[in-house]
């Protein structure tokens, strides 16, 4: 497999072109494209450039209205509901940022609850950004149907991210991202588009059975992270996100990764705290403490630092990605 480097600018754009060529506005394919760049620069390739096919399809399909705007309504002075329109995640989460950094300073909490979405990528991000601005943060989104309940057989919940972040003042914040499955999903699409096998235990095929085979993996449920304590927090997640939004659970969303079907219609919901409410600066300054007691035990990092880190380094030296790839999404966006 040959690899291209690309900086931060031409992976912007290759994504911005692909999208608009695919009944996209270009302030959507902006949004989308800011959300895509930051997985590549974060080192988190299976919510980066390989989603730009899939996106692609569904923008032509319908499966994603391309140039849906999302809406917001106040449903109360701490909450915010918003109607992604059945198109991309991106631009409904970057509404909800935007009400979040005005309402949380003003109430102390607020909360945003999104509806008629999609893949909400890395949660990571989402959260980074409000901590960047002051704020804690924390998300939760669902997503189409990959894990049984524990005991069962039947997919029900997806691999459903958690992610928090709190301010460090001057330094970087703490950013904490997890998937509710042993591994993201996106790990196994990367897999099967590249042709390569996955570890043991990541998944099971479609009879039970654990498997290697990345399509089997894709076409079974994942196993989930902490046997059972995955399973009831993966459906905390979808009340969470589905029932309290009025999004799709699960098991009633289609699949993200292909053009197939009605829109998924998954949800989000996102929580921000202003420390001021508490404390202020002095509570910055005790999660600075804890930081520091992390970072000077000996082998333990700061949970976002290796991302954080590999983010400088993809500034600097650019993103690489396989140059098959690259080739399709131009391709995609020259027709």
């Amino acid at each position: 497999m040959s690899a291209v480097t690309l900086t931060v600018e031409e992976t912007g754009q290759l994504i911005v072109d692909a999208l608009v060529a695919s009944k996209t506005s270009t302030e959507n394919a902006r949004s989308v494209a800011d959300a895509l760049v930051g997985a590549e620069l974060d080192g988190q390739a299976g919510h980066g450039l390989r989603r730009v096919p899939a996106y692609a399809a569904q923008a032509r399909s319908g499966k994603a209205n391309g140039f849906a705007v999302p809406r917001a309504e106040r449903t109360r002075s701490g909450a915010v509901h918003i109607d992604g329109g059945d198109g991309f995640a991106f631009p409904a989460m970057d509404l909800a940022q935007r009400h979040l950094t005005e309402m949380a300073p003003e109430q102390g909490i607020a909360i945003a609850g999104i509806h008629r979405s999609h893949h909400a990528g890395v949660a990571g991000l989402a959260v980074e950004a409000l901590a960047n601005e002051g704020l804690v943060a924390l998300m939760f989104a669902n997503s189409p149907a990959a894990m049984a309940p524990w005991g069962g057989n039947r997919a029900l919940f997806g691999t459903d991210p958690i992610a928090f972040a709190a301010p460090l003042g001057d330094d970087l914040p703490i950013v904490v991202d997890v998937s509710l499955s042993k591994v993201a999903r996106g790990k196994i699409m990367a897999a099967a588009q590249k042709g390569e096998p996955i570890p043991e235990g990541w998944a099971l095929d479609s009879d039970g059975n654990p498997t290697t085979e990345a399509k089997a993996g894709l076409e079974g449920t994942m196993i989930p992270l902490g046997d059972a304590k995955g399973t009831a927090l993966a459906l905390m997640v979808e009340l969470l996100c589905a029932g309290l939004t009025g999004a799709n659970y699960g098991y009633q969303a289609t699949t993200f990764f292909d053009d197939k079907g009605p829109p998924p219609g998954t949800g989000q919901t996102i929580i921000a705290i202003d420390p001021a409410a508490f404390g202020g600066a002095t509570v910055v300054a005790r999660f600075a403490e804890m930081a520091q007691s992390i970072m000077t035990t000996e082998g333990a990092r700061i949970p976002g630092r290796r991302r954080q880190e590999l983010r400088e380094r993809h500034m600097r030296d650019g993103i690489s990605a396989d140059s098959a790839l690259i080739d399709q999404i131009r391709k995609i966006g020259a027709t």
